[in-house]
This record gives C-alpha cells, structure tokens and sequence, in this order.
C-alpha cells in the first residue's frame, strides 16, 4: 500500500495532505484527552502503535508499480481507541517507516495516512459499531473489524492510484480497476490471517485486561465476565 517518494504528482499530494490534516488535528486532542484521562490505558496505546508498525513493514513485492502489499495492522486501535486516534498512530508509524526504512515517503504520507490510518479504519469502525449493534459475537467482530479495514485501505490507495494516473483509455474506472484487481490477489488473504491474528491478541488482552477493556467501554463488565467464564 505505501505509495513510494515522489511518485504521486505534487498537486495530488497536497490534495491528499489537506483531506488527512483535519483528522491528525482532532486525533492529536483526542490522544491527549485519552492519555490525561485514563493513563492506565498507555500499555493498550502502544500495543496498537506496535501492531500497526510491525505488521504494515512487512511489506510484500507488489506488481503495482511505486507500491506494495502488507497487512495494515490497525484492526485493534480501531476497536480499542477508534479511528481518530488511530489515524494519529498510524501517521507517526508511517513518518518513521519513511524516515528510517524508505517504506513509503513524506510526499506521500498523505495518501498513505489517508487510506492506510483514515479511510480503512473509518470503514472498520462502522463494522464494529454495526456488529455490536446485533451483538455479533466480539471475536468475529475483530475480525470483520479487521479484514475490513485492511481490504478498504486497498480500496482507497487504487482509487488514489487510479485519480493520478488514469488509463489512455477508459480512464479512472479502467485504472481503478486494474490497480484493485492487482492489490486483491495478496491483500484478500493477508486480510483473513490478519483478522484471525488481532482476534487472538484481542482473546489475550481480555484474559489480562479486561478491567482496561471495561474502562473503554469496549466491552460491558457483564460481557467480560461473561466471556472470562467461557476460557474456563
């Protein structure tokens, strides 16, 4: 997903700066909020930086030229802190990959930001929120959460692919096209085994934490207890 330095036309990279922007701010006050209000909850924060760090560089060749593919790793900031926040965590996860790893770039943090921290985990999160609305079990709900948010990150790097570089002929449909065809062939299967991970690290966090887990208000203290009973 990492579209490289420099690869985007410099107008698009603006373009994508300015959509990213609102969403670091407000993340930045909300990160904050989160942490002068519930320091217990630093451990879970940088848990869910390192998920995102550790799982988007493993990066996968990709015949996508100026990109790659690799789980995203944000399922489980989505679920435990939501998308705002996760956006910030994952802008400074992409800031570093940039600066120390040459995975992606500062032109194109942007872009990165907004398919890989924004738009995935927006669309995660609606997930989340839907699944609890019907009570979906909580570990297929991570995992919707996840595959999710990673298959929609894919969605939106084509799509921003696609609006740089439209086909001579047929344009942004026929390159949309091509770009997600392409991305689909890896991501689709890196989507399942990554919503089966953070499901097992979700399973791990509640047999530790669920007093975190209850304070979040990702789980009520019925359901922890519930779900604590049936690990017995």
């Amino acid at each position: 997903m990492h579209i490289m330095e420099g690869f985007l036309p410099w107008q698009w990279c603006v373009f994508w700066y300015l959509v990213m922007a609102p969403f670091i701010i407000y993340g930045v006050y909300l990160l904050n909020k989160q942490v002068k209000e519930h320091r217990e909850t630093l451990s879970l924060l940088a848990v869910s930086g390192a998920f995102i760090f550790l799982l988007s560089s493993l990066k996968m060749p990709s015949p996508v030229v100026g990109s790659c593919s690799h789980p995203t790793g944000t399922g489980l900031s989505v679920v435990l802190f939501g998308p705002i926040i996760t956006a910030v965590l994952s802008v400074i996860v992409l800031i570093f990959q940039a600066l120390f790893m040459a995975h992606g770039g500062i032109t194109t943090l942007g872009a990165n930001d907004v398919s890989m921290g924004i738009a995935g985990p927006l669309l995660g999160y609606a997930v989340y929120r839907l699944g609890k609305a019907v009570n979906l079990n909580i570990f297929v709900n991570i995992f919707l959460v996840t595959a999710v948010a990673d298959l929609f990150t894919y969605v939106i790097t084509a799509i921003e692919l696609a609006a740089a570089f439209p086909a001579t002929h047929g344009g942004f449909l026929i390159s949309f096209e091509t770009f997600f065809a392409i991305y689909a062939v890896t991501q689709v299967p890196l989507a399942i085994l990554e919503g089966v991970l953070i499901a097992l690290v979700f399973k791990y966090i509640i047999q530790s934490r669920s007093d975190i887990l209850v304070k979040l208000k990702v789980l009520t203290q019925e359901q922890a207890t519930k779900i604590m009973g049936s690990f017995s």
